[in-house]
């Protein structure tokens, strides 16, 4: 409890030329914090709807184009992929020419290139088209976070990247239920016409509501500028086991929602697809918990609150490793509340730690994540057809017991800038 006190007394750095006067913050129950949190919460939901609106439909993709799990996962893989790939421009970029601006043209190419993708012939045009939907994503990924740290007053900044975080929650649950229902009444490409026109709305919600930053200080974008970032990031002590952990975490969640699928479409549960596609509800979980997490690890430290939030992912796979039905949802409850949870708590320790560069800082945290949502959500597949949900899980598992190794690494770690200083 001493250990969380002293972390909220430090979290204000000094005055500097480039550290705003806390007069300048935006302060919770203001109407810029509720325009910021709306427009960040729309931004938020855009992108995971875009995102992960395929993944219900992974299935129905391998019948109609003869591939396997494994092929079909690339539908989701490559625009994690090359988001993960644009976030290392995307940062850089919005430290030199301002936040809002990049965020977003980032929603409005994703929406229109999601548009494009459900009108495409051919396997090949829609992985282009997703391949696009995920660098442009990386504009609003890479810089959502950043914004937020800038911006929100630091005791409040918990709570802000939860209630963020909680519009990728409805995001992604939004996408995959909507698609995962319509594609049992009508065709895969109309349920993507559908996400495409609900992420245009979301983005003109985002520029209208978004407030313009007042803590930015531009940096000149330059090569040398770059390394110097990447230097200062991974010589911290924290930063590159928080990268890691970016990675384990999506990598798990989105094993986990890759082949779930699968195994409730067959025998001896044959779930109708409208049904797969409902059991999203369980992102209400990640709702949850990601403004509740977030808000306890401004109170109680994240390093407590972190490693608890991983033990519930554990939790929550074990019990879908269970043959009933029953017990599987739940366990899908579960885990589903334990990774935001995590997620929110590492999102926001991430700008306490940095001192310069934090569009980069944030940039290489999500690369991490979305690489870890490429290569350990196709890695799945294979354990998928070597092992069936026994192997998914196994894998898993693995993932997650990296993940608490280094958590347990991160509680004797200072967690803010200041500390760090």
């Amino acid at each position: 409890m001493k250990a969380a006190v002293a972390e909220r007394e430090q979290h204000i750095p000094p005055a500097t030329a480039t550290t705003p006067l806390p007069d300048a913050f935006i302060e919770k129950g203001t109407p810029a914090f509720v325009r910021t949190v709306l427009a960040l919460f729309a931004g938020g939901f855009a992108t995971f709807a875009l995102l992960y609106c395929v993944q219900p439909l992974m299935p129905i993709l391998s019948h109609d184009f003869a591939i396997n799990a494994a092929q079909s996962s690339l539908v989701l893989s490559i625009a994690t992929g090359l988001m993960a790939i644009g976030l290392l421009v995307t940062g850089p970029v919005s430290d030199a020419i301002g936040r809002k601006p990049v965020m977003v043209a980032a929603l409005f190419c994703a929406a229109l290139c999601t548009l494009l993708s459900a009108v495409m012939p051919s396997w090949q045009g829609i992985l282009l088209m997703r391949a696009l939907v995920g660098l442009s994503l990386s504009g609003l990924a890479a810089v959502g976070m950043t914004y937020l740290s800038e911006e929100i007053h630091p005791e409040h900044i918990g709570l802000a990247m939860g209630l963020y975080i909680g519009g990728n929650a409805i995001g992604g649950m939004s996408g995959r239920l909507i698609t995962g229902v319509l594609v049992d009444f009508t065709s895969w490409r109309v349920a993507m016409l559908v996400i495409g026109v609900l992420a245009l709305a979301a983005a003109v919600v985002f520029a209208k509501c978004l407030p313009a930053s007042r803590n930015f200080r531009p940096q000149r974008l330059n090569p040398r500028g770059l390394i110097d970032g990447f230097t200062v990031h991974f010589k911290d002590a924290g930063l590159p086991w928080m990268f890691l952990e970016a990675f384990l975490l999506m990598g798990s969640f989105v094993t986990l929602f890759n082949y779930i699928g699968y195994r409730l479409l067959a025998e001896p549960y044959h779930m109708s697809q409208a049904l797969v596609g409902l059991l999203s509800v369980v992102y209400l979980a990640g709702i949850y918990s990601s403004a509740q997490v977030g808000a306890l690890a401004d109170k109680y430290g994240r390093r407590t609150t972190f490693w608890v939030s991983l033990l519930v992912m554990a939790a929550g796979l074990a019990l879908t490793l269970a043959p009933q039905l029953g017990v599987i949802l739940p366990g899908m409850l579960l885990f589903t509340f334990g990774f935001f949870g995590a997620h929110s708590v590492a999102s926001s320790w991430i700008g306490r730690r940095t001192l310069r560069a934090k569009g980069q800082a944030s940039s290489l945290y999500l690369f991490s994540y979305y690489v870890g949502s490429s290569v350990a959500g196709t890695l799945g597949g294979v354990a998928y057809h070597a092992g069936g949900w026994n192997g998914v899980g196994a894998f898993i598992g693995a993932l997650l017991l990296v993940a608490f190794a280094v958590a347990m690494k991160l509680r004797v770690l200072p967690t803010t800038a200041k500390d760090v200083a």
